[in-house]
């Protein structure tokens, strides 16, 4: 598990804030091989894509981006390819689908 996993677990915990009542809180859970995620990531990320969609951009792409290697990890996009992401008139999946892209590269 690398450190960023862990920082960004812990932001994503932040982030992921704005889909629950105040005072509550998500917990981030252990994976069997051992790596730890935060729950709450994709509705966040469903709620940031519609967001988006309405021509919010700055801190939503920056929550959007955050979210892709929790995203990755649980299988979304093995769910869904990345040209299915990128493709298509939705313009938060195509950001989202962008994002995981450059991230998938960058770890390869």
């Amino acid at each position: 598990m690398s450190e960023h996993s862990l920082e960004n677990t812990e932001q994503l915990g932040a982030i992921n804030k704005k889909i629950v009542a105040a005072g509550e809180e998500l917990p981030a859970v252990t994976l069997k091989d051992g790596s730890r995620v935060q729950t709450g990531t994709v509705a966040t990320m469903l709620r940031n894509v519609a967001l988006h969609n309405g021509g919010e951009r700055g801190e939503v792409e920056k929550e959007l981006e955050a979210a892709v290697p929790t995203l990755v990890k649980v299988g979304l996009f093995d769910l869904f390819s990345l040209d299915e992401w990128i493709g298509g008139s939705n313009p938060g999946r195509s950001f989202v689908g962008r994002c995981a892209q450059k991230y998938l590269a960058e770890r390869s």
